[in-house]
């Protein structure tokens, strides 16, 4: 007989890349991973991985394996959901992936009133990017997942994963108190062609938006900084280093050298999403995390 919790193991190598990915993924070691693999290999009668280098990549039998057991382990977590959706019971391990504000902003009041009312809930949460977000849920290895996008341009995911916008959010600039334009009611992104920017790093999803703000202006951002975190965003604005782009939820109180302007043209809106599984979507304890989540009272955006 084949065991359900190896063959999770080798799907996570598959969607990881790794024995090591696919430990980080499911919360193993990759001592662990790599025994479930082993016997997984001996209950199959075939090898399912072959070293490359220092890496391992699956055998044509592995993948075939992979292939025609992803139906079967969406039926399994179908029966599950199906079976706690008779009891009624908000029970059980979720796994919650989201971007940092929020974290901050929605997960972390969100999760303390859920522990509250519902004794038998464990909730696991992982600060990821969106797009990270959308692979762990897609394959399973995180049960919801909080996302954002900016605009016109959506975060795609794939159809066995359903999705329910929770929040907008809106973005302003941040100044230092003595720049010229911080007296303004709001700023138009025109007025900031010439102004250094701190911008999080090239390829994540703010960064391509504050890119997408100056098109139609001959322009691109001046980015005199770089920095993931937009709590050193706010710092740097502090100590007069450049400007900032910082959203509204998850953001902490601005210190006095620092005021917010709201901009147009365009509004900086994005999107707040949460994702889930379709095979998942009958378990209580999915539902209630998700209308958690839904239920603004308690956070902190403003």
């Amino acid at each position: 007989m084949i065991d359900l919790a190896a063959l999770s193991a080798l799907r996570a190598v598959s969607d990881e890349g790794s024995v090591i990915g696919a430990a980080r993924a499911l919360g193993f070691t990759p001592s662990a991973v790599s025994q479930q693999v082993k016997r997984l290999e001996r209950q199959a009668g075939l090898p399912l991985l072959e070293r490359v280098g220092r890496g391992v990549l699956l055998t044509d039998a592995g993948r075939q394996l992979v292939e025609d057991s992803s139906r079967l382990l969406a039926d399994l977590e179908q029966i599950r959901a199906d079976l706690h959706r008779t009891t009624d019971t908000v029970a059980g391990h979720v796994r919650l992936t989201a971007f940092s504000t929020a974290m901050r902003g929605i997960i972390a009041p969100a999760v303390r009133r859920l522990l509250d009312a519902h004794d038998d809930l464990r909730v696991t949460l992982e600060e990821r990017e969106p797009w990270d977000t959308v692979d762990l849920v897609a394959a399973g290895h995180s049960d919801v997942g909080v996302v954002h996008s900016w605009g016109d341009q959506p975060v795609l995911v794939p159809d066995h994963v359903r999705t329910e916008t929770i929040a907008h959010d809106e973005a302003d600039v941040l100044l230092p108190r003595d720049h010229p334009l911080a007296g303004r009611p709001r700023v138009a992104t025109i007025d900031l062609v010439d102004e250094g920017w701190i911008a999080t790093p090239p390829g994540t999803i703010c960064r391509a938006w504050l890119d997408r703000m100056y098109v139609g202006t001959g322009r691109v951002p001046r980015i005199a900084h770089v920095a993931m975190e937009f709590d050193s965003h706010i710092a740097l604005v502090d100590a007069g280093l450049g400007i900032a782009l910082v959203p509204r939820l998850g953001r902490q109180p601005l210190p006095d050298g620092v005021v917010a302007v709201p901009a147009y043209d365009p509004v900086p809106t994005r999107t707040v999403t949460v994702l889930y599984r379709r095979s998942s979507a009958a378990s209580p304890a999915i539902r209630a995390v998700v209308d958690a989540l839904r239920d603004r009272e308690g956070s902190e955006e403003r």
